[in-house]
């Protein structure tokens, strides 16, 4: 059994790398950074060459800079939808039988402060968003038109000690490190603490988009815990588990203006296929805290 992962060097490629892994999967990485294969996706020659190389059972299109900011406009466009499309064509004419994951966003959808479900609208707020939107209509298209396999999993904030300080959640994590270990007396800059949010293990994650490809009946699905919590909550968590209080050390910038007040699922879908988030909040700041190298051993 084989398993082509595009953004193997990410978050979430990593992990599932392990638990394909640990299920007798042959995992071929790929990513520009990493040490892995460094193969274009947007390269239908280069792509094509790949899956007719290994042929593989099952495909994972990862690749991704998970950023809303206008600045990543034409890299968006090019790695997410421009990289579904040669992909899913690449697939179409060389290994028909091949499942393939491709990973969307919360983000896409029209948010209204309650909980997001697979069904509903989708809504361009970002160019983030406009790529994410254009990829999956890519798969439906040729799911519906070529009969292909192909799945989309709907993420919500998930986090590991692989999560990159550009979010505010490791930025945190970060912070209290520092502070345990040097004892530094710094001043940590945040936003809005009120806006809400799912604070999920990558680990989990990954467990379901395995779940979600490996039947037959769905196709397209959120993948989230369904639990809100302030970002507040975060920042509370993580200082008491150095037995410090946060407010302390954060300065909160009375101006800002968050991009949403609430982002989280209704996995209710997701849930009816067998799987459930394990690791709690609390559990996941200790992770990142304590064990922010573990995972590359």
């Amino acid at each position: 059994m084989t398993a082509i992962i595009f953004g193997a060097n990410g978050q979430d490629g990593f992990y599932l790398k392990k638990l394909l892994e640990k299920q007798g999967c042959n995992v071929i990485g790929v990513s520009r950074t990493g040490g892995y294969l460094s193969i274009d996706i947007t390269n239908y020659k280069e792509v094509t060459q790949l899956i007719e190389q290994y042929k593989p059972e099952y495909i994972f299109h990862l690749a991704a800079n998970s950023t809303t900011r206008h600045d990543t406009l034409f890299e968006n466009h090019t790695t997410i939808s421009t990289g579904t499309i040669t992909l899913l064509e690449a697939v179409k004419n060389i290994s028909p039988q091949t499942k393939v994951f491709i990973s969307g966003s919360g983000l896409q959808f029209v948010n209204n402060n309650v909980p997001i479900k697979e069904t509903d609208a989708f809504e361009a707020t970002s160019p983030y968003a406009v790529a994410r939107i254009q990829s999956v209509y890519a798969a439906r298209y040729f799911r519906k038109k070529f009969g292909l396999k192909i799945y989309v999993g709907y993420f919500f904030n998930h986090d590991s000690p692989r999560r990159t300080e550009q979010h505010v959640n490791q930025k945190i994590v970060r912070a209290v490190q520092r502070i345990m270990q040097e004892g530094s007396e710094e001043k940590l800059i945040l936003g809005n603490i009120e806006v809400k949010k799912e604070f999920t293990y990558a680990g989990d994650i990954v467990e379901a988009v395995w779940k979600l490809v490996n039947q037959e009946l769905v196709f397209e699905a959120v993948i989230g815990s369904g639990k809100a919590y302030r970002i507040g909550d975060w920042l509370a968590a993580c200082f008491a588990i150095i037995k410090k209080n946060w407010k302390d050390y954060v300065v909160l910038k009375s101006d800002f203006i968050p991009e949403y007040e609430q982002l989280v699922s209704d996995p209710t879908l997701i849930f009816s296929l067998g799987w459930q988030p394990k690791v709690s909040l609390e559990e996941l700041a200790k992770m990142m805290i304590y064990d922010s190298n573990y995972e590359d051993s």
